[in-house]
């Protein structure tokens, strides 16, 4: 598995609806392919922080937004509400557990319960 902005058509890639991450990445055979991670299954919101292999960050999130920042590094950014309902602005870099799985993207996380 390589991160996936790596081998990712950059213009192609953004978050849909708030949590699917939507774009295209190359497989094996360097041909670009349509891929799609919901992270609302992997990423959650934990007193308004995003937590790896929690469930369900966009149900408490608002203002989502996906970018590729400084050397391409794909950053998603949201207000979470924390325990209080207080909006937290907060971001997080997408290549540190999605990756790209032969085209495909793919969420990694040895330390994550799911």
């Amino acid at each position: 598995m390589s991160n996936f902005h790596a081998s990712a058509e950059h213009d192609s890639v953004r978050v849909d609806e708030g949590r699917y991450l939507r774009g295209q990445l190359r497989n094996g055979n360097g041909d670009l392919v349509d891929a799609e991670i919901n992270l609302n299954d992997v990423l959650g919101n934990d007193n308004g922080y995003f937590t790896w292999g929690g469930q369900g960050f966009a149900d408490s999130a608002e203002n989502v937004t996906f970018s590729f920042e400084g050397d391409g590094v794909p950053i998603l950014r949201a207000e979470l509400r924390d325990a209080e309902g207080n909006l937290q602005y907060r971001d997080i870099n997408l290549s540190e557990r999605i990756g790209n799985n032969d085209g495909g993207f793919y969420f990694e996380c040895t330390s994550c319960l799911l």
